[in-house]
């Protein structure tokens, strides 16, 4: 028997070695791909729990060290609760299938997908290009941009985008991007990114007075003044969330999935109060309708350091809101590299029975005879050599 043919799946698969958050070519893989381990299942049964049965907290933090496999569970999680159809197969529903020795975490899993919702997953460090960390606002930009983004509106710029909101809200978006390009024989969507070039804005003018009524002059300065006037706030964000949410039907939820959150606000109590305020608020004006998941390198308490006794206190309610904690270990490393990549065909595993019947005092006798060079744990087993092989631990 060849080696190649130990194994379920075809080891020439390509399988892509970093999970990135915007990476959106290889969705259905991914999720077929993605290993329900033992710990993941016992860690993430209290989350499709409380997402089930909201209580107050909608924050979930997930920490794990590089390769522990955060991102890919955050980016799974994002696909799960939307259940998008992908060739045939919803998502969340194809996740659950993959639940087997637990009957009430599927359940809730499936319970879960019912729930109608749109996910918004993003790199917190790719999204804050628009701002710095010494900026007052700067997570709530972040979110400002990709909630922006999530609607069509141009996020990179909020002034801009609360142009677009304020034609949405009278119903002649779609009216003014179709009269715009008809008298420029420009899509407004490329156009926006020179909101301030005068032939734009003279566009702005006449296709607005064509649309509304009124001179142009009206008109032609309405994203400066939207800029001059616009304040950005948690409070104004989270009302324009929850407002989108009231244009769905009842129980219809809009979740954000923010990688890397841990390593933006390391050592910051300020960076990380910002966030609990967003999730607080977002909380409370949605009542539960938005939930936000994010993933660190470390567990919550790592990430802000030494902190004073105000410090603490802040830290405290960032504790209750980001109450559901799923920390990942390296045991779920091993646990994954054995059933996505070495998983054996049952001919396989009787023959690897047999070798391990015949061979065992041998190999521990190799494997333990090394005074120099690499060392060896050696087998636990014969089910631990069957899962392991044609590798030593």
């Amino acid at each position: 028997m060849i080696l190649r043919d130990f194994f379920v799946k075809d080891i020439n698969r390509p399988i892509e070695t970093v999970i990135k958050a915007d990476d959106q070519d290889h969705i259905l893989e991914e999720v077929v791909e993605y290993i329900v381990t033992d710990e993941v299942a016992k860690k993430i049964r209290d989350f499709f729990s409380a997402y089930n049965d909201y209580h107050g907290a909608n924050g979930v933090w997930i920490s794990g060290f590089f390769g522990s496999g955060k991102s890919h569970l955050l980016k799974i999680l994002s696909y799960v609760l939307e259940n998008k159809e992908y060739d045939g197969y919803r998502l969340g529903e194809l996740f659950a299938e993959k639940i087997e020795n637990d009957k009430i975490l599927k359940a809730d899993i499936l319970k879960a997908t019912k729930c109608p919702s749109e996910s918004i997953l993003f790199n917190i460090d790719q999204q804050a290009q628009i701002t710095t960390k010494q900026e007052e606002d700067a997570l709530l930009n972040v979110f400002y941009k990709v909630f922006n983004d999530h609607l069509g509106y141009y996020g990179e710029r909020q002034y801009v985008a609360e142009f677009e909101r304020w034609l949405d809200h009278e119903g002649v978006y779609k009216k003014f991007k179709d009269e715009y390009k008809t008298k420029t024989g420009d899509d407004w969507l490329d156009a926006r990114r020179k909101y301030f070039s005068p032939k734009v804005k003279e566009a702005i003018g006449n296709v607005l007075s064509k649309i509304m009524g009124g001179s142009p002059d009206k008109y032609v300065n309405i994203i400066e003044t939207l800029r001059t006037d616009s304040a950005l706030s948690v409070d104004d964000f989270c009302n324009k969330v929850n407002e989108y949410l009231k244009t769905k039907q009842k129980g219809f939820r809009l979740n954000f999935f923010v990688d890397e959150v841990g390593q933006y606000i390391s050592e910051s109590s300020k960076l990380m109060l910002n966030l609990q305020t967003i999730a607080e608020t977002l909380a409370t004006k949605t009542k539960g309708n938005s939930w936000i998941l994010v993933t660190s390198q470390e567990d919550m308490e790592s990430v802000v350091g030494d902190m004073n006794k105000s410090q603490k206190n802040d830290f405290s309610k960032i504790q209750a809101r980001f109450k559901l904690k799923i920390p990942l270990t390296s045991a779920n490393v091993d646990e994954v590299i054995e059933k996505r990549l070495l998983d054996k065909t049952d001919p396989t595993k009787k023959l690897l029975q047999s070798v391990w019947k015949k061979e065992q005092s041998k190999l521990e006798t190799i494997l333990s005879f090394s005074e120099v060079g690499v060392q060896f744990k050696g087998f636990k087993g014969e089910s631990d050599f069957i899962n392991k092989y044609p590798f030593v631990a």
